[in-house]
């Protein structure tokens, strides 16, 4: 009996350590995400050195300080490096203020929404496409089903501000599913997450396409006549899309119920 004991108290030890483990990963990787977002924000507007990026992520978040004109597209231009400042996400609808870092790996989106390799980046022609985590490391996304369509996402990069508006919203897709992640005709932004909360067993997608913008001085508009480019044939850099470690946290909570009530039962 007394080893069924200490059986017991061991079982009933480890389970509370794997929901200890559960609570980090949503508490404890968001304080990590959040000092990371910080650092992140002040390398993009240091690097950038200009009072128009400035200016316009101040006005970010006031309605009647956002472009209102016919969206004018930026010049295709090289992607920061894999982990760097792409630009800044807003979405008001549900409170999403974000920098947006280079990559989708498990590293990149660990510091906030990472942009798809592979694909334009925001402001520029094609399909613009973000990943972001959704109930780990800040969980950017963690609302994002509260989008509808109609609702702005204004993204600032060092080419300008542009806002999207949402013409596609709660679309679930096989977490391998990249057809989303394809280049298509037109000025899209095309945003994913793990669905449904605490599990990876699909993806939640919203579409949003470029409605008003605004280039900053000396960014010169793309040329309309220039070839578009073609069209995407593989996923870009990962076999999934991405945010798949959000499905680890329902799985610890689970495992460290179902260890502790065995200690239960063998005490």
């Amino acid at each position: 009996m007394r080893a069924l004991g200490v059986i017991g108290r061991i079982f009933i030890g480890a389970g509370v350590v794997i929901l200890l483990f559960a609570a980090y990963q949503v508490w404890g990787t968001s304080l990590q995400e959040a000092h990371t977002q910080t650092a992140l924000r002040h390398t993009f507007v240091s690097e950038a050195k200009s009072s128009q990026l400035e200016q316009a992520l101040n006005q970010a978040t006031a309605q009647d300080q956002l472009p209102t004109g016919p969206p004018v597209v930026a010049p295709t231009t090289n992607a920061p490096a894999e982990g760097q400042p792409v630009g800044d996400i807003r979405i008001p609808k549900i409170g999403i203020n974000q920098i947006m870092v280079e990559g989708t790996n498990t590293q990149d989106l660990r510091k906030g929404p990472g942009h798809y390799t592979g694909t334009p980046l925001p402001g520029q022609s094609g399909n613009a496409s973000v990943a972001g985590h959704r109930t780990t490391y800040g969980h950017p996304f963690y609302n994002l089903d509260g989008v509808e369509v109609g609702d702005p996402i204004v993204v600032t990069t060092v080419q300008g501000v542009f806002v999207y508006d949402t013409v596609k919203s709660d679309e679930v897709v096989s977490p391998n599913d990249n057809s989303v992640l394809q280049d298509t005709p037109g000025h899209m932004l095309t945003l994913t997450t793990c669905n449904p909360r605490f599990s990876a067993s699909s993806r939640l997608v919203v579409v949003a396409q470029l409605a008003h913008s605004k280039l900053f001085r000396g960014v010169a508009a793309a040329n309309p006549t220039a070839k578009a480019p073609a069209p995407q044939t593989a996923p870009p850099t990962s076999d999934a899309l991405g945010g798949a470690s959000d499905g680890q946290v329902l799985t610890a909570v689970l495992w460290g119920i179902v260890v502790c009530g065995v200690g239960a039962l063998v005490l």
